[in-house]
């Protein structure tokens, strides 16, 4: 499903340029639930833009979904993006004048497929437990519900692969347990593949998998060090 080969990434330039990411090479296989840990700025989260094509490396192969994602256009990235890839941040970027529902169906606006979008939106709020706050604002909930908000909105065009980045990072801890059993329910009963950017343990011990990443490469760690990096429970 996924298949990145010698990825690198600097910003800036010249002296001044940043080394992100170092050679970067990782395979996702269909239906895995992956977690990647490591300190801030070890490179977690470009390499998870970079796999969603929100960011472009400097070198290297990029491979999503059978799409060679660095020869693709930006309209067939765009395209990638909005049929089969869902995004779950930790900032849950709603837009505060717009319904819950209508923060959910957003992504219609990007796609040329208009075919029962106020059913599929309802659909999406159903399957995150929020069918009756289809009306209501964001201003009205609480950080879970907002989550889960994001998190439909994700959903809302069934995507084959769900990208989160420290997706429970501005919740409290009974909240978030609730957002990672829908993740762990997502992969288990859908078969949705998920890649989640965490600092957390009770996030990463939900992985199938969990990739440790150190100053913009993957490292060899042990059990012990992986929970480490996740941070605390």
């Amino acid at each position: 499903m996924i298949r990145l080969r010698d990825i690198t990434k600097s910003y800036g330039k010249g002296a001044a340029a940043t080394k992100v990411l170092r050679g970067v090479s990782l395979d996702v296989e269909q239906g895995e639930l992956l977690a990647l840990v490591g300190q801030s700025g070890s490179g977690k989260s470009t390499l998870l833009n970079i796999i969603g094509g929100l960011d472009m490396p400097d070198s290297g192969s990029v491979e999503v979904l059978g799409i060679d994602t660095l020869k693709a256009g930006e309209t067939k990235r765009a395209h990638l993006r909005n049929t089969s890839i869902g995004f779950v941040f930790q900032a849950f970027n709603l837009l505060d004048h717009l319904t819950v529902h209508g923060n959910v169906i957003i992504p219609a606006s990007f796609s040329k497929d208009s075919k029962d979008v106020e059913a599929r939106g309802h659909d999406a709020l159903r399957r995150v437990g929020l069918s009756d706050y289809a009306k209501r604002r964001p201003g009205e909930l609480s950080g879970g519900q907002k989550q889960r908000v994001a998190i439909a909105r994700a959903l809302f065009g069934s995507p084959k692969l769900l990208l989160c980045d420290e997706p429970t990072g501005n919740l409290d801890s009974e909240t978030g347990k609730g957002v990672i059993d829908f993740f762990r329910e997502l992969n288990a009963k859908d078969g949705v593949t998920l890649v989640i950017v965490t600092h957390e343990r009770r996030v990463s011990s939900i992985a199938k998998r969990v990739i440790a990443m150190r100053d913009g490469a993957i490292v060899e760690t042990s059990d012990d060090e992986l929970h480490a990096q996740a941070g605390p429970a």
